[in-house]
């Protein structure tokens, strides 16, 4: 890399989780980008109470610019991401984001990329296809490149069916100075556990794999975190809602219930490879997780060794009622080990500066990532320092 390069990163929150499950996506990404030579200034707006709640401080290894959610402050703040020397919008930002995918790319330069980087690309293409005058079609031309937080070769196939230059998945990853086991925490305490905002494409799906296990299994505990449930649960006994979790509480929340559940949106299920933040989250804090069952979901942890997989809410009942502590405890420091060595933000980074240095020299990226040598593939991981860890409460 000739000189540190300056990266403009339009996202929905930084700093904020709150209503925001790409917040953890972005914070290992782009921290771990740092450490490879790239400066980032993430511009977010002032929206959706975000920066009322707030669960990190603005971090060393990034610059971080909220702007007013008005026409003037999106403007300004585009302006002012003129001279990076690559500009990087991202899906769901939430307010200006047309404007925003219509302007970033007329920004391109000999010296300066232009990215569209998908968080959740199964709802994007689903939309584009169910809308053919949806004016972000005729936009993916004329971006370098399309990335995507998941999809597999699904994604990558649609995307380059709407004429994209290219498009490479960067999954969800585990940044392990943030996300690791510690005591169990008694407000926590579950034989199941599951965090996730309430979501349209994704609440008949937690129905039918977290409130109807919870009604066949009265002795067992259910904790429900997020945000949305208050007026849509259902009243049983056994099943505690707890809210908005902030993220410094995430690593109590999934080393305290017994096992843990990853529950995909629909449109996610349907495309796989698509594993989620939480699931990473989880198995980085050695918790023993039940998802339920996507395409791709071995790309990433081994079912009936690493993680359990539920097609049916039946399955979750099954899971709950035949493994032991032991096997349980046995499966999460199993799912631990994996993450730690094949998906960590390091690796990701990694992914990301090759896919970029080859955009650089040749115009072109490719799909399959170059390997790494013995040193390079050893000193990754080690550059994530609990010590260093620049958040505040993050």
């Amino acid at each position: 890399m000739k000189h540190r390069l300056q990266v403009a990163f339009f996202g929905s929150s930084l700093v904020s989780s709150y209503w925001n499950g790409a917040a953890t996506y972005y914070r290992g990404l782009i921290r771990a980008l740092s450490v490879l030579g790239y400066r980032t200034t993430f511009y977010e707006p002032d929206a959706f109470e975000r920066q009322q709640h707030r669960d990190m401080a603005n971090p060393t290894w990034a610059n971080v610019v909220v702007y007013p959610a008005t026409e003037q402050g999106v403007s300004k703040a585009l302006e002012a991401a003129r001279q990076a020397d690559i500009l990087v919008k991202a899906s769901g930002v939430g307010v200006f984001d047309d404007w925003l995918e219509r302007e970033i790319p007329g920004l391109r330069a000999p010296n300066r990329m232009v990215i569209y980087w998908d968080v959740d690309a199964p709802a994007t293409l689903e939309r584009v296809h169910q809308n053919p005058n949806d004016p972000f079609r005729t936009l993916i031309p004329h971006y370098d490149l399309i990335l995507t937080y998941g999809g597999g070769p699904p994604v990558v196939e649609a995307y380059r069916a709407l004429a994209a230059r290219d498009c490479v998945p960067v999954y969800n990853a585990l940044d392990p100075a943030i996300h690791y086991p510690v005591t169990p925490d008694p407000r926590f305490a579950a034989t199941l556990g599951f965090l996730g905002n309430r979501l349209p494409d994704r609440e008949t799906r937690v129905h039918e794999f977290f409130f109807s296990p919870a009604a066949k299994l009265p002795k067992a505990d259910f904790l429900l975190g997020g945000n949305g449930w208050e007026c849509n649960i259902p009243e049983l006994p056994n099943l505690r809602y707890l809210g908005h979790v902030y993220a410094q509480d995430h690593n109590a929340f999934n080393c305290s219930s017994r096992m843990v559940l990853n529950i995909n949106r629909s449109s996610m299920a349907r495309f796989g490879y698509s594993p989620a933040t939480r699931v990473f989250e989880a198995a980085g804090a050695g918790a023993c997780i039940v998802t339920d069952a996507w395409e791709g979901i071995e790309q990433f942890l081994e079912p009936g060794r690493e993680i359990l997989v539920a097609r049916t809410g039946d399955d979750v009942v099954r899971h709950l009622e035949t493994t032991s502590e032991e096997r349980a405890r046995a499966i999460g420091a199993a799912a631990m080990r994996r993450v730690i060595a094949e998906h960590t933000y390091a690796h990701r980074a990694a992914l990301v500066h090759r896919i970029l240095t080859g955009l650089a020299d040749d115009g072109v990226s490719s799909n399959t990532p170059a390997p790494r040598s013995n040193a390079e593939e050893n000193s990754l991981p080690d550059r994530f320092n609990p010590s260093l860890n620049p958040h505040t409460g993050a």
